[in-house]
């Protein structure tokens, strides 16, 4: 019994091995697929998804607004509610803005207009 017992051991060692091994590999390969930002045209990450340029820390216009957003990057992003990443609610001057920061999401209270990269 007790050799038989040390061969099912070792085999059920080496079965762990190779799916830990083959998990970690799996991991990363899902990490390097999921790294990035983007802002969808509805609440809740629903609607047309808008992919935010991480290389870019300048302003950038949206093509269309955007009411959330999901940030798997390292970078945090300044969502603005007017044109060319003025502050303020839509159409008014002020100070408001969201930061969709770093492995959030986020549903906005205005419409998305503009958004810049803020750190990387």
């Amino acid at each position: 019994m007790v050799s038989r017992r040390k061969k099912f051991t070792g085999f059920a060692a080496a079965v762990a091995g190779a799916a830990l091994a083959l998990g970690l590999c799996t991991a990363e390969a899902a990490s390097a697929a999921t790294d990035g930002a983007w802002l969808y045209t509805g609440a809740g990450q629903s609607g047309t998804a808008l992919s935010v340029d991480l290389s870019s820390t300048g302003c950038q216009t949206l093509a269309q607004g955007a009411k959330s957003g999901t940030n798997l990057s390292d970078a945090d992003i300044a969502i603005y509610y007017n044109a060319d990443c003025k502050s303020g609610t839509p159409g008014s001057a002020g100070d408001s803005y969201f930061v969709l920061g770093s492995l959030h999401t986020g549903n906005f209270p205005y419409e998305a207009l503009s958004y810049m990269v803020l750190s990387h």
